[in-house]
């Protein structure tokens, strides 16, 4: 059996497409990663990228890189501050942007993501998911991907796996490509970056098995 068109897309040249594709975005926008890293240096502080342990492609874990876009402010017991103290103005405009997430041109270049896939997310939240949330590890995370065009930050937790998990069953050349035109249509009206009820997304809790309900831990 001959496999499909969209079989080899996913196979064969959707990798090669990431990796042409964010070198091409790198050199081009490499007077604006300049620019972007000299102010979150001065404005920020260091290190100007965030590092973090994120899964990735069969739940192996890699090493995700952020401009960063909070301070490192700590109360008189040296915990640190609330996010919505240490986000400053400057670091909600790059989350606004995107423009904090331009260091993983690098992880898509060395293979650990892909241009459109499920968001990586934390490496704590593995115990947390169910079978059918686990299936959004069977390709490489994106840079965005259809649950970013579809709300974001402002959609639940639920709604974000089944769209990551419907994307996972559909990988298609030009299911790709409406991404990331819609991805970028996004950027420029800054729509779903923050949840309605934090400035960043509240942690995954974990879900029972019918996804309709939240587990209390």
């Amino acid at each position: 059996m001959k496999p499909s068109k969209d079989g080899i897309y996913k196979r064969f040249i959707k990798r090669a497409m990431d990796f042409i594709l964010s070198l091409i975005a790198i050199v081009i926008l490499s007077p604006i990663l300049l620019v972007v890293a000299l102010l979150v240096r001065v404005k920020l502080g260091s290190p100007v990228v965030f590092k973090q342990n994120r899964p990735g492609l069969n739940e192996n874990v890699f090493m995700m890189y952020k401009f960063r876009t909070m301070t490192d402010e700590r109360d008189e017991t040296g915990e640190l501050l609330p996010d919505s103290v240490r986000l400053t103005k400057f670091g909600r405009l790059l989350r606004s942007t995107s423009l904090d997430e331009l260091p993983e041109l690098f992880n898509i270049l060395k293979g650990d993501m892909s241009i459109i896939g499920p968001r990586p997310l934390l490496v704590q939240y593995l115990p947390l998911y169910n079978e059918h949330q686990k299936r959004r590890h069977e390709v490489r995370p994106g840079l965005s991907g259809l649950a970013q065009v579809s709300g974001r930050n402002a959609i639940s937790w639920e709604e974000k796996f089944n769209l990551d998990v419907e994307y996972v069953n559909n990988v298609s050349f030009i299911g790709d490509w409406k991404i990331i035109v819609l991805t970028i249509k996004k950027v420029f009206i800054r729509e779903g970056i923050n949840s309605e009820a934090s400035v960043t997304m509240e942690p995954f809790s974990g879900t029972r098995t019918n996804n309709k309900e939240r587990i209390k831990l």
